[in-house]
């Protein structure tokens, strides 16, 4: 199943000012097409030293705009025509002179008259700031960036690193795929804002001795898409990983675990600051009762070795009863094999739970898409076959509607 195209039908201004971090705006700009952005691409003349007009024309398909006078548009007013056109604009790479003129509302050029034209009300300003660390600490700078966000515009990063000077520290650009997540982001219902979410994601990994333990086929994917949509619907995330090989999604606070044990401990800890708990990790029901302190060796003199299992703590159980107070909304996951319906409605009154989400684990595990059952006190309710990101984002709709204001 392809990914979703989460920008299709957004026209987006894509603004490019002097700086080396203009070859980014390469990739960004593939990487808004293939989310199904419409972008136009707008540079000032200090941006054309660093990356050429043909690049970029070539890879958003779309003639580039560089100068106030260009008569294309049927009015001459390129400002003017391309703010009314745009559901956003965002300046990646945006320098601290540009941010200057933005403060300053001042427009010397095209993408700064540009800002200063588009309809406020409907048109988000982005900026993605990209300077030299002594150039982003400067005071004046922090002056000029607030008042920019005074007036209405958001701020993408910067990151931290190796800088193109050879200097290391803030004021990199952020990476193309983050600002396409950021971008994204910003478009998104803040069904959950101010809410926080706990989110477990992943299998648990229950030692057997050093190199060998029992785990399952759960990949993460799910529980990740979950921690990314609530972020982006303005929760406060903190997401508690078993060992997978996952990016941490934007905005989203990560603790990495690796047994049944250490999440019931994470997740305790967390437990009774946040407000939703969706306890989507693939636990290990049981462990050995006494993992071996060595590698169990296979000379052909041993016979096959045998392990007494004892029964993990029941992370959801132990949540769903904590004291009034202390306790969030619980939401549970139950990857079956066969009967679903009857196996989560179960799963829900066993757990004493708000709601049950179903799913086939074989039919899931390791893939992209899933489809999910939505089990409450109320009924059943089928989310139909769609990737995992468009599927969570539904997900926490669903939360948002169920959940106590």
């Amino acid at each position: 199943m392809s990914a979703p195209q989460e920008l299709e039908g957004r026209s987006i201004v894509l603004g490019l000012t002097g700086g080396i971090a203009c070859y980014k705006a390469a990739e960004l700009t593939r990487e808004l097409v293939r989310a199904g952005a419409r972008v136009q691409v707008v540079m000032t003349e200090a941006a054309t030293q660093f990356i050429g007009v043909v690049t970029m024309h070539a890879l958003s398909n779309r003639p580039v705009y560089t100068s106030a006078w260009d008569a294309r548009p049927d009015n001459s007013m390129a400002h003017i025509e391309l703010s009314r056109a745009a559901d956003a604009v965002l300046v990646a790479p945006a320098s601290a002179d540009f941010i200057a003129q933005l403060a300053q509302g001042r427009g010397g050029d095209l993408l700064s008259l540009l800002c200063l034209a588009r309809p406020i009300e409907r048109c988000p300003l982005f900026l993605a700031p990209a300077m030299n660390r002594e150039m982003w600490a400067h005071p004046a700078t922090q002056r000029n960036l607030a008042q920019a966000v005074a007036d209405g515009a958001r701020v993408f990063g910067p990151g931290s690193g190796d800088q193109a000077c050879g200097e290391v520290g803030d004021g990199r650009m952020l990476e193309a795929l983050e600002l396409r997540d950021e971008l994204v982001a910003a478009f998104q219902p803040r069904h959950l804002a101010g809410r926080s979410l706990l989110v477990t994601a992943g299998p648990t990994f229950e030692a057997i001795d050093p190199v060998r333990g029992i785990t399952n086929l759960s990949s993460g994917k799910m529980g990740f898409a979950i921690a990314r949509a609530a972020a982006d619907a303005g929760a406060s995330v903190t997401l508690v990983a078993g060992p997978v090989h996952l990016p941490t999604p934007r905005a989203v606070r990560r603790i990495d675990v690796t047994s049944a044990r250490e999440m019931f401990d994470a997740v305790m800890a967390e437990a009774p600051r946040h407000q939703l708990f969706v306890a989507t990790a693939a636990v290990a029901d049981w462990r050995p009762a006494a993992p071996n302190g060595h590698k169990i060796k296979k000379d052909g003199k041993q016979a096959v070795p045998s392990f007494q299992l004892v029964e993990n703590p029941d992370i959801l159980a132990t949540v769903a009863h904590l004291p009034a107070g202390q306790r969030p909304w619980c939401v549970g996951f139950a990857a079956e094999t066969e009967d679903l319906a009857r196996h989560a409605r179960a799963k829900l009154e066993r757990k004493g739970v708000a709601l049950i989400v179903g799913n086939l684990g074989p039919a899931t595990f390791g893939r992209d898409d899933n489809q999910l059952l939505l089990v409450d006190a109320a009924g059943e309710r089928a989310l139909p076959a769609a990737d995992k990101l468009t599927l969570a984002r539904e997900l926490v709709r669903e939360i948002a509607q169920r959940m106590p204001k």
